[in-house]
């Protein structure tokens, strides 16, 4: 699932929120990656386009800080899940995670929308800890269940560092999005296949149309 406007579209495809937050990092050394979560703006945009926070939630207090700290979590939960696909050890990640899962969710309830229809809204302003808790529980609950655990990958497709869980018949997954990484690993897989090879006359084989 995508969202989100501008510059940016987000992707919620990954199968955990905690995972989600990992893609908005700049992968580094990948070309065409950047930085998403790039201010306030971009992370009311984010927290709401995930549903962390129901749509027209007022996030009055987010400035820098929080910025910072939501940084400091996907850094943890995107070292300590490489740690579990090999990786190298992940030192301080999980204390930091254990300590953010601490705090206080913010509470739910079930509000009349304009059209009399009940609608989410939260119980209280939303603050940063509570936010955070949300997303570092959810990577708690991912790293603490074996079948959650077992079927986490990160894609195969060339430039792409995206973490997922493979919930595929016979977990053989390989691509962070079959509509994203895959088809372009298809594309390219037809570009080495046909465009080297002249045709009968000697000429450079075209890609038809649809193809790119």
């Amino acid at each position: 699932m995508a969202a989100g406007r501008g510059a940016w579209t987000w992707r919620f495809d990954a199968g955990r929120i905690c995972l989600d937050l990992v893609a908005t990092e700049r992968a580094g050394g990948v070309p065409g990656t950047c930085e998403q979560l790039d201010g306030p703006v971009r992370l009311a945009q984010w927290l709401t386009d995930a549903r962390l926070v129901p749509p027209g939630t007022v996030l009055t207090a987010l400035d820098d800080t929080w910025v910072a700290c939501f940084h400091e979590l996907r850094s943890a939960i995107g070292r300590l899940m490489a740690a579990q696909l090999g990786g190298p050890e992940a030192d301080g990640a999980l204390e930091r995670i254990n300590s953010l899962a601490s705090g206080v969710p913010p509470g739910p309830r079930a509000v009349r929308g304009a059209d009399g229809d009940l609608v989410r809204a939260l119980s209280a302003a939303p603050d940063c800890a509570g936010l955070l808790a949300v997303v570092a529980r959810d990577a708690v609950d991912l790293l603490t269940d074996p079948v959650a655990r077992a079927a986490l990958r990160r894609c195969q497709g060339e430039a792409c560092h995206r973490l997922y869980l493979d919930t595929s018949r016979g977990g053989r997954r390989r691509w962070c999005s079959g509509e994203v990484c895959g088809n372009r690993e298809r594309v390219a897989r037809y570009r080495r296949r046909t465009l080297g090879a002249p045709d009968a006359c000697g000429r450079e084989k075209e890609i038809p149309p649809g193809v790119e």
